[in-house]
């Protein structure tokens, strides 16, 4: 049986640095990001707001649609964030949530 996955953007700040990534375990994913231990891009550019994220039955599907956002525009992946979080606010909350 296959993992689900999630494909997730981290920002900066709202409208800054955005990063996005794939993984079977969402929440440990963000908690690392947040807590600094993936060193890298979003670590760098203190990408550590979760402002979106969508799960997928199966990790295959969550890896197709993070490089198809990766190749999208910028401005296509702000407007995927606004109409889905207007406010930025931080989903971190809502996927650590019982």
């Amino acid at each position: 049986m296959d993992k689900r996955g999630y494909v997730y953007i981290l920002a900066s700040r709202r409208n800054g640095t955005l990063y996005i990534g794939v993984t079977s375990d969402i929440v440990r994913s963000i908690w690392q990001h947040r807590e600094g231990a993936s060193p890298g891009f979003a670590e760098k550019y203190g990408c550590k707001t979760l402002v979106y994220y969508e799960a997928f039955d199966d990790i295959v599907g969550a890896i197709q649609r993070e490089k198809a956002l990766k190749e999208w525009k910028r401005v296509w992946k702000l407007r995927l964030i606004e109409e889905a979080n207007p406010a930025w606010r931080d989903l971190w909350f809502d996927i650590c949530s019982p």
